[in-house]
């Protein structure tokens, strides 16, 4: 590979880290706890990359070997084709289609033994992982008859009921696991109603029980009330 495709690629390798970190795309890549890193690490690789073009260009043009002015080989170029793509396509975040594909996945214990109280509003406004968690782990009935408020996206699985979803993620996209909820009752017709991968919020009341470990531990909830809301400009939950 000639001197000037490596620094022209690893001037675009960097770039395109730093356009994914400070425009914000990052999330539909990695959780939010590793911006500093993309940062830093597009950042030192612009520098290299600047820091050998101008050593090139004080050099005059840095003494090429034979093998530098052989135009048959076009394979090197190639390589920019993925950077390029981080350029102009910005991938969706994880949706449905995701959750299709993950199966049944019971949600894992946390690391506390116990729960908080939950909040004294009526009808508060929880994470799904959290709901999920409390329902398979929490033996103190706090959920029961307890109204709440869930948001997440639509999902349609087939011989399945419609699905409240999150995708939750531990470092990266590249480990995500679903977490849902089976929506029942007055408003799920609704939901029903709408396409996959809509985001809503719903607001409804566990059905005790409902979890088991035949159905992948997931819950059902009688949902009374439903809208749509703007997807979340972080879409995961951690």
């Amino acid at each position: 590979m000639r001197r000037e495709t490596q620094n022209l690629l690893l001037l675009l390798l960097g770039g395109a880290l730093l356009k994914i970190a400070l425009g914000g795309t990052y999330l539909r890549y990695v959780k939010p706890g590793l911006f500093p890193w993309l940062v830093a690490a597009g950042g030192v690789i612009v520098l290299l990359a600047v820091f050998a073009i101008v050593r090139d260009i004080r050099a005059g043009g840095a003494q090429h070997d034979e093998h530098d002015h052989d135009h048959g080989s076009r394979s090197p170029w190639m390589l920019l084709l993925p950077v390029f793509a981080i350029f102009l396509v910005a991938p969706p975040a994880l949706g449905s289609d995701s959750v299709d594909r993950a199966g049944d996945v019971a949600p894992q214990k946390p690391r506390e033994s116990l729960f908080e109280d939950l909040p004294a509003a009526p009808s508060p406004l929880l994470s799904l992982s959290e709901f999920v968690t409390r329902v398979v782990w929490d033996d103190s009935g706090a959920l029961n008859g307890r109204s709440v408020r869930l948001q997440g996206f639509v999902v349609h699985e087939e011989g399945e009921p419609v699905r409240l979803a999150r995708m939750r993620i531990s470092c990266c996209a590249a480990d995500a696991a679903p977490v849902r909820a089976d929506l029942a009752g007055p408003a799920a017709e609704r939901a029903a109603a709408l396409p996959s991968d809509t985001w809503i919020e719903v607001t409804g009341v566990l059905r005790p029980g409902s979890a088991t470990e035949a159905n992948g531990h997931v819950p059902t909830v009688d949902i009374t009330g439903v809208r749509t809301i703007p997807a979340p400009a972080d879409p995961y939950e951690y």
